[in-house]
């Protein structure tokens, strides 16, 4: 089996890939993301993943490098990143509550063997319930999701704050969209459910 690579190093993103069965390591991309606010959002995440994953082509040169990277729009059509701190992640979500907000996910695979890559991106609409302030410092404080896009955890506490969601791959929101991974794997030959791991 080619040695495949996450160039990442959320724990968010890891915990998605281990779903898959396949062995793979986790390097640092050696890429300073910025957010330009003049690129269309799944124009920017493909880019980031893309540039994520081709990051670490001379230091695995033989080897299926996964990047991904995430943003979403507010009200104001502002792609908007990771909080950072906790009054951020505190403000975004109180700008977030009783409207709906799309998701942005790039998702790249590069082959360094022959420089080949597929780039692609998914979409996922949360909802958010009208939440008072106590209800939102309370989250925050408890899951601190200041290293995640929209300020909270889907796949913990953060299922509380929402009122609907609607999308093709609920992990696209955790980070990496596994079922077009699954896809662009197969791409290259790179089957989950016909590998056989020694």
């Amino acid at each position: 089996m080619r040695t495949l690579v996450l160039a990442s190093t959320s724990p968010y993103r890891r915990k998605l890939l281990r779903q898959l069965g396949l062995p793979f390591l986790v390097a640092s991309p050696r890429f300073s993301e910025e957010l330009d606010q003049n690129v269309a959002p799944e124009l920017l995440v493909k880019h980031l993943a893309t540039e994520k994953a081709k990051s670490l082509v001379e230091l695995y040169p033989d080897a299926l490098i996964i990047g991904a990277d995430q943003v979403f729009v507010d009200q104001r059509g502002r792609v908007i990143g990771k909080p950072g701190t906790v009054e951020q992640a505190i403000r975004q979500l109180k700008g977030m509550v009783g409207r709906t907000h799309t998701f942005y996910t790039g998702l790249c695979v590069v082959d360094s063997r022959s420089n080949q890559l597929v780039a692609d991106f998914d979409t996922f609409n949360v909802t958010l319930r009208n939440l008072s302030d106590a209800e939102i410092e309370t989250y925050v404080k408890r899951e601190s999701p200041i290293d995640c896009a929209g300020s909270f955890k889907i796949e913990g506490l953060g299922i509380a704050l929402m009122q609907e969601m609607s999308g093709q791959d609920y992990n696209s929101l955790i980070g990496l969209p596994l079922i077009k991974l699954i896809d662009i794997l197969e791409q290259f030959s790179l089957h989950p459910l016909l590998t056989v791991l020694s």
